[in-house]
């Protein structure tokens, strides 16, 4: 059978792969459009095992919500110029929203998830290596399913947040999620800081006390030392923060005033942890033009 260029256009509309890969599948298979599509898949899961171990640094956190049911998924690459491809967003949109409709608990539960296509989302993976010439991995997965008010919150691609707020309402949630894409607090509440930190901090506060604040009497040496703790308790938790949508205020005015409770939150931000590799552009070009 003639392999035709309507022929190889078909092949890559289903698959995605690139032209000579279509003509090639046709070929090896005598222009068995089936045939060459699974022939493809088998060699994206080839060139998947093969760029295996590559540094995924780079990435994207997709997001997906239906009500108070939001998730949250980490999806690495390993350069920006792969990160910012319209393919590698629709990839990552379609694994979020996989993640959302199959419930998943975690990231080995959603590589078996089934996307809109029909294919697994570990499928899917091999496949978008194949395309895209880079190693892809699904790092973290987080989700909140809750009755309460959900914001689902990303910025820029690179920073997602999940929270869950008991009362106030929807406009209340997406300014806290914002605020916590901005500044971080690594704790909700003054109760939830670990009491070593606290232990540590009054230590290391206590150490940089001149001799004659030292002696001051007991009490007094207290309320200055516990001055100094809650404004380092302040700056480590959110109801602590002065509120980035109105700094006038701290986040526990904005939330009591709105007769409302953060139950939880949780923050992503691509690629934390990951030991990057440092490339230049003209690296990047070269590997995904498969020169390098």
């Amino acid at each position: 059978m003639e392999i035709t260029a309507s022929l190889v256009k078909e092949l890559r509309e289903r698959t995605g792969a690139g032209m000579m890969e279509c003509k090639k599948a046709l070929t090896e298979n005598n222009a068995d459009i089936d045939a060459a599509a699974e022939w493809l898949r088998k060699s994206g899961l080839a060139k998947a095992d093969k760029k295996a171990d590559r540094v995924t640094a780079e990435g994207r956190v997709a997001v997906a919500q239906d009500g108070g049911k939001a998730v949250l998924v980490e999806i690495n690459s390993e350069t920006d110029f792969v990160a910012k491809d319209a393919n590698f967003i629709a990839f990552t949109d379609a694994i979020a929203q996989a993640a959302l409709t199959s419930g998943a608990a975690d990231v080995e539960a959603l590589k078996s998830a089934k996307l809109a296509s029909g294919e697994t989302v570990e499928e899917a993976r091999a496949a978008a290596i194949a395309k895209l010439g880079e190693n892809m991995q699904i790092r973290r997965l987080v989700a909140i399913d809750s009755a309460n008010n959900v914001a689902a919150y990303v910025h820029g691609g690179k920073i997602g947040v999940l929270v869950e707020v008991k009362g106030g309402d929807a406009e209340l949630a997406r300014g806290l999620a914002m605020h916590i894409a901005a500044m971080n607090p690594p704790h909700n509440k003054a109760a939830d800081v670990p009491a070593e930190f606290v232990a540590k901090e009054k230590e290391i506060e206590l150490a940089k006390m001149s001799d004659k604040d030292k002696a001051k009497p007991a009490d007094i040496l207290e309320k200055i030392i516990s001055g100094k703790i809650n404004k380092i308790v302040n700056e480590v938790t959110l109801y602590g923060q002065p509120y980035v949508l109105d700094s006038d205020k701290s986040v526990e005015q904005v939330v009591k005033a709105a007769g409302a409770d953060v139950v939880g939150f949780q923050r992503l931000v691509v690629g934390e942890g990951i030991e990057k590799v440092v490339e230049d552009y003209a690296a990047e070009v070269m590997k995904q033009a498969g020169l390098a």
